[in-house]
């Protein structure tokens, strides 16, 4: 035997069971089976919580400074709308601060100017380049001073040579003539000093030597020439004494000596010149060289600095330009705006007034300006409610504003379902027809502990306006719609159950008897689930029966056994 065909005959069995029991129990023919029907539309899976409605009935405002009420714009009864004008306080000290940081701006921002302006790189560049050029002419400089000192060193040398082999002849010179003065032979030394300027004897062929004429009282030949041994000699270099001879060569060896001496002076001058213009070149070439490494330093320097300046220089413009933005939101806050629409129902304060900054806070639901019901009293512990200015209270205080909002606690796994824009069906216990369509407009981020389990506060506000039966405080249930799909083929949930891995429904036979009827299931919601194939719409499908269901497991509502 199948299964379908073992299952049909046990639901029949059962049928008749409940029959006979009806039967018993009353006589009477049983009911027929609720029937249902395979159609389109919406599936939909909720979550639900109930909390109470909050409308933000109250407003406290205040200014964030202490200061002086310069003009108060509205009296306690005008109904005043968002952003109008409502006091205003004395901002001089405040102008005078935002002028003192506009002008730290403007600093900064020249600052930054500058320093992206700067050309200190290009400049650094071509101090170095100069560095360069001047090195390299300073070093050809004293490579050409150089040159000329050991060029002048070695004339010196040169002439310092030359000198001391004058010298020497001379010294040989002397002492031959004063060798021959010492034999007495005065026409040797004649010959061997024609003349007293150390001039050698005038050499003459030997073809034409002749005796010299006879002396003769004719005055013709006073002072002729004549001719001995080949030398010729004048009457003057005849008479010449073997001392005056010596005697000049002594005297040309002084003078020799004499230029040796200065020879030796001009060597050493021009070796010490040499020497000290090598040190001085070699000082001014390393004195240009540190002038390099120092332009180069300079130079890596304004490379790499550059834009850690310029860095530092945008941070302090960021600084100044966050403090001209603190001290406009100082001015601006000397003016009191309505935040909403409401009624001023107290004002605490004329102008002229001294009024302190505004103390106190308010608990508020999450992504709203809603007070969260619980912390009411919290909130009513401070000075003239949240948001209290010192001891006075609350400089002005909104109220009648007709917003209605719900703040309700879910937990934690219905929490993590629940998101942003998603919809609600708001309906509430004092009004049992309404149904407020309402949007989740945040939910808190962080958990509060309540009876052993985390909740989380979701805001929730209802969109088309508030009701006038509604009130503030009334409990309300809010359905979140946390998955939905539309115009779908769907079956009633309560018609489904689980048979092993199969999901089925019992559709109406031919005969009026269920027919088990597997199908493959989509989203499963809280009344419906979604069909993907294996009925069709308009089927007629029959409610499993008690004793069916409990054969079957005691299969539940949805394909998960649940809803």
């Amino acid at each position: 035997m199948s299964r379908t065909t073992g299952r049909r005959a046990w639901a029949a069995c059962a049928i008749g069971a409940v029959a006979v029991l009806a039967l018993t129990a009353c006589t009477g023919e049983p009911p027929p089976p609720p029937t249902l029907r395979v159609d389109r539309g919406s599936v939909q899976t909720t979550v639900s919580a109930s909390g109470n409605l909050v409308g933000i009935s109250e407003q406290t405002l205040g200014f964030p400074r202490r200061g002086q009420i310069k003009e108060v714009l509205v009296k306690v009864g005008d109904q005043v709308v968002p952003g109008q004008e409502l006091a205003r306080m004395d901002d001089f000290a405040l102008q005078q601060t935002l002028a003192q940081q506009q002008a730290s701006l403007a600093e900064a921002q020249a600052e930054v100017d500058r320093a992206t302006g700067n050309n200190s790189v290009n400049a650094t560049g071509r101090t170095l380049d100069q560095a360069r050029e001047i090195l390299d002419a300073v070093k050809k400089q004293v490579s050409e001073t150089n040159d000329l000192n050991e060029a002048a060193t070695k004339r010196a040398r040169e002439q310092l040579d030359f000198d001391r082999k004058v010298l020497d002849r001379a010294i040989d010179k002397l002492h031959r003539d004063e060798d021959g003065c010492d034999d007495g032979n005065d026409s040797s030394l004649a010959e061997s000093n024609p003349s007293t300027e150390d001039s050698e004897p005038t050499k003459v062929p030997k073809s034409s030597t002749k005796k010299p004429p006879p002396a003769s009282d004719d005055d013709s030949t006073e002072g002729a020439s004549f001719i001995v041994g080949g030398i010729a000699y004048s009457p003057a270099q005849t008479t010449q004494s073997c001392q005056e001879i010596v005697d000049a060569d002594r005297t040309a060896v002084e003078n020799a000596k004499r230029t040796v001496l200065q020879s030796e002076a001009a060597l050493d001058s021009a070796k010490h010149q040499e020497d000290v213009d090598r040190a001085a070149g070699q000082v001014s070439i390393e004195r240009e060289q540190q002038t390099v490494i120092s332009a180069e330093n300079d130079s890596g320097a304004a490379q790499n600095d550059r834009p850690a300046d310029i860095e530092v220089r945008r941070a302090q413009l960021r600084n100044a330009q966050a403090a001209v933005r603190v001290a406009q939101q100082d001015v601006d806050n000397t003016v009191l705006y309505a935040p909403v629409a409401g009624t001023v129902s107290a004002i605490n304060g004329r102008a002229g007034e001294f009024v302190g900054e505004a103390t106190g806070t308010t608990p508020v639901a999450p992504g709203s300006t809603a007070t969260i019901p619980e912390s009411n009293d919290i909130a009513a512990g401070d000075s003239g409610g949240g948001g209290s200015q010192g001891s006075g209270g609350p400089f002005m205080v909104l109220s009648d504003i007709n917003s209605f909002q719900l703040v309700v606690p879910f937990e934690e796994s219905d929490a993590a379902r629940i998101a942003v824009n998603q919809q609600v069906d708001v309906t509430v216990d004092a009004v049992p027809d309404l149904h407020a369509p309402a949007t989740v407009l945040a939910i808190a981020p962080a958990g509060t502990p309540s009876s052993g389990i985390v909740e989380y506060n979701a805001t929730i506000v209802l969109r088309d306006g508030s009701d006038p039966r509604l009130r503030d405080g009334q409990t309300a249930l809010a359905d979140v719609i946390v998955e939905s799909v539309d115009n779908v083929l769907r079956v009633p949930s309560a018609a489904v159950r689980r048979e092993g891995a199969n999901t089925v429904v019992d559709v109406r036979g031919e005969d009026g008897q269920p027919v088990p009827t597997p199908f493959e299931a989509g989203t499963a919601g809280d009344e419906y689930t979604q069909v993907l194939s294996g009925l069709r719409e308009g089927q007629e499908l029959l409610l499993p029966q008690p004793a069916q269901s409990a054969a079957s497991g005691g299969g539940g509502r949805g394909p998960g056994g649940g809803g």
